[in-house]
């Protein structure tokens, strides 16, 4: 029995931006789908690490997070750290490092 296991690379930032201009009737919504996911898996990941008695990268307690806010959150870090991110790093260290801005813990 022969079983395949294929691995996937995290999207880059010049496949994200290529992904929204060139795919033009549903690019920009496929980009939107795409930070939901990674968002709502770093949530997962931080929230797995709390129940494992870790200390969490980013701490949501009362406050408000939804999918609609993903873009945003993206959006605002690129702006704000636009001299640290170049074309090849990973969409999701920049959603990491705007959730970890974000959502500083307290405790």
């Amino acid at each position: 029995m022969l079983l395949a296991i294929g691995v996937t690379h995290a999207m880059t930032l010049r496949e994200f931006r290529t992904l929204e201009t060139q795919e033009k009737k549903n690019g920009k919504a496929y980009a939107s789908y795409y930070l939901v996911g990674v968002m709502e898996g770093l949530r997962e990941a931080s929230d797995a690490s709390l129940r494992n008695g870790q200390k969490p990268s980013f701490c949501i307690e009362n406050r408000k997070i939804e999918p609609s806010m993903a873009r945003s959150l993206y959006q605002t870090e690129l702006a704000r750290h636009a001299d640290i991110y170049e074309a090849d790093m990973p969409v999701q260290l920049v959603m990491s490092n705007a959730l970890g801005n974000s959502y500083r813990c307290t405790h």
